[in-house]
């Protein structure tokens, strides 16, 4: 289990512009962010008065060195009471509104990220696993929400706060406000060096993580490999030293964590020391009628400023804390804005986008007829250069021609058809569908023609009938039975409870092999497309269900282009073109009858898969 697609993220340091750029999609919500403001302005101001309110009660109604008095203090109650009730009305308003924010920052960035994932070239999907996928789209992107909705309401909070707090000891003491603020420096130094340690580890776990979740869902879809393999242990082990790698980075990370906030907190501690040492002796002095360097202290400014002080540090630790939990979602960040600046490997230039549209925004009434003459025109292709697929490759299918590709595996058959498909382009040449070069036109007009069915079928959660809609939602129900007539799968159809409403389960479980296959046959047929590509799609399912296949192909293929991948040459007799791929050139080319009659590779196969099915005959 290996997640070779795992993107590094080695940065050192919070990436501020990345950052921006995810803070930006909190701004869409500009009258919940005005609210929380507003609010958090508000709670941050009678916070700043609290001390203020505390000065003003020991020096008037305590009044140490003098006499005691309660003149005033209901008022002073009364407005006490109004600004603790204002505020929780306050603090109300900004909880609602943040959670408001994350939960649009989640819906945001994943339906962005979905649309995105919808336009990525077929390779995107080829080299990537589901697992990174699954990780960016659901833990990532909802960390990163979370954090940046919550952390606007710290960071708002802590900055009016620690405003409003240093103006009012400024105007308590000046002298008493440097000596406290004289620590901020070696703070900045001590997180500056500690979180960049941090952010070290954080980036390693979330790293793991995502080789975790493919774990996960390699362990699940693989189950039954698994089992026959007897594979349990081996994974156990696998996956337990994926989990340990993770656990070793996350527990250096909080180990360090640990180390950070006690340091801010003993440097606080001092500060504060410090203010009520010195202050205390101020207010001492102050008593007995003399004064010290800070001058003039009374006691309700010492408790004051003290609060201040020893408040002041608990924004700053907030901040420091967002800072921390920055650095550690950096590599989560980076992962999703990754993601999203994925470049397709296949884009339409902007002449082609202009005439035909986008995937999401088509131009169809700009779109030709397409007939289906396809012609591949001295083709190179690789996925790596030093291992060449196609070299100097011509073929010219004409259109309504059937042409069948057979081969070895890894010869070519399915890099001819994906380059058709245009899921993959030309490394050089060119590939004409009508006689202009594909990349004339738009992806979408070219895949709006196509009719693709798999070896492997694949359902979506739903009904049968969704199913067979899936590429026409607004084909009617009898267009849907049609379909499925035509392929007679509606014989197994009409044999379920509920019919066309039958629910298939995920992944299309509760259906058998052959079934699954007969869907996606009408599912393509409704759709009506010019080209058909059948790769190798009767390979997977019984004898019977192939008969019943095959007997409807001819007429679904008729008039149409298509091009069969097959490794049941009875499947393929009938085909007007028959295709000999070797090592990614046309070794053979004639209908069925004329390979026989050349007795070469063809004709060894066909003999070698007929005495095999002679024989699996005599043994039933």
């Amino acid at each position: 289990m290996s997640m070779d697609n795992e993107q590094d993220f080695q940065g050192q340091k919070v990436d501020l512009k990345l950052w921006k750029r995810l803070f930006g999609y909190a701004l869409r919500n500009k009258k919940q962010l005005t609210l929380i403001i507003l609010s958090l302005v508000f709670v941050a101001v009678i916070d700043a008065l609290y001390p203020f309110l505390t000065r003003y009660a020991i020096d008037t109604f305590v009044n140490p060195g003098g006499t005691p008095t309660t003149d005033g203090i209901w008022l002073f109650g009364a407005i006490y009471a109004v600004l603790v009730i204002a505020q929780s009305f306050a603090t109300m308003t900004f909880i609602k509104r943040s959670g408001e924010i994350e939960m649009a920052m989640s819906y945001d960035i994943r339906q962005e990220a979905f649309w995105h994932l919808q336009n990525l070239s077929f390779s995107f999907y080829d080299k990537t696993s589901v697992g990174y996928l699954m990780a960016r789209m659901v833990s990532d992107i909802g960390r990163i929400s979370e954090l940046i909705s919550w952390s606007m309401v710290d960071i708002f909070w802590s900055s009016f706060y620690i405003l409003f707090s240093v103006v009012m000891m400024f105007v308590f003491n000046w002298k008493l406000t440097l000596i406290v603020l004289a620590v901020i420096p070696p703070l900045a130094v001590v997180s500056y060096v500690l979180q960049k340690a941090i952010l070290k580890y954080q980036r390693a776990a979330r790293k793991q993580n995502s080789r975790i979740t493919g774990a996960f869902n390699e362990g699940i879809m693989g189950a039954m490999t698994t089992k026959t393999l007897v594979r349990e242990e081996a994974n156990a082990a696998e996956f337990e030293a994926i989990s340990t790698d993770m656990k070793k980075a996350s527990v250096k990370a909080q180990v360090l964590s640990a180390v950070f906030f006690p340091l801010i907190i003993s440097l606080s501690a001092i500060a504060t020391a410090a203010a009520l040492l010195l202050g205390g002796a101020g207010v001492n002095a102050t008593l007995l009628g003399t004064t010290t360097f800070l001058g003039a202290i009374t006691a309700g400014t010492l408790v004051s400023f003290i609060t201040y002080a020893s408040g002041l540090f608990d924004p700053i630790q907030n901040l420091a804390g967002i800072f921390a939990e920055m650095q550690s979602a950096q590599a989560s960040a980076e992962r999703v804005i990754g993601l999203l600046d994925t470049k397709s490997d296949i884009s339409d230039t902007p002449e082609v986008t202009e005439r035909y549209g986008t995937t999401m925004d088509p131009k169809r009434e700009n779109w030709e007829p397409l007939a289906g003459d396809i012609e591949f025109r001295h083709v190179d292709f690789y996925y790596k250069e030093s291992e060449p697929l196609l070299s100097d490759f011509n073929l010219h299918i004409h259109p309504g021609e059937t042409v069948a590709l057979v081969g070895e595996t890894g010869a070519g058959k399915s890099t001819i058809v994906n380059l058709t498909c245009r899921f993959y382009e030309p490394v050089s040449g060119s590939i004409l569908i009508d006689g202009r070069d594909y990349r004339e036109r738009s992806e979408l007009w070219l895949q709006s023609n196509l009719g693709y069915v798999l070896q492997q079928p694949h359902l979506f959660s739903g009904t049968i009938r969704d199913n067979i809609r899936f590429g026409r939602p607004d084909a009617s129900d009898e267009e849907v039975a049609a379909a499925a007539r035509m392929v007679h799968a509606d014989e197994f159809i009409l044999r379920q409870t509920k019919g066309y409403d039958t629910e298939v389960g995920e992944g299309g479980a509760r259906l058998s092999t052959g079934q699954k296959q007969l869907i996606s046959f009408a599912r393509v047929i409704l759709a009506n497309p010019q080209i058909f590509v059948l790769d190798e799609a009767t390979s997977s399912i019984d004898t019977e269900t192939e008969q019943i296949i095959q007997s409807a192909i001819t007429t679904v293929l008729e008039g149409r282009t298509s091009i069969v991948v097959a490794h049941r040459l009875s499947t393929i007799r009938n085909a007007d073109r028959i295709l000999v791929i070797r090592n990614g050139s046309i070794a053979e080319a004639g209908t069925h009858d004329d390979l026989l009659a050349l007795g070469g590779y063809y004709h060894d196969l066909y003999v070698h898969q007929f005495r095999e099915d002679a024989l699996a005959q005599a043994l039933e």
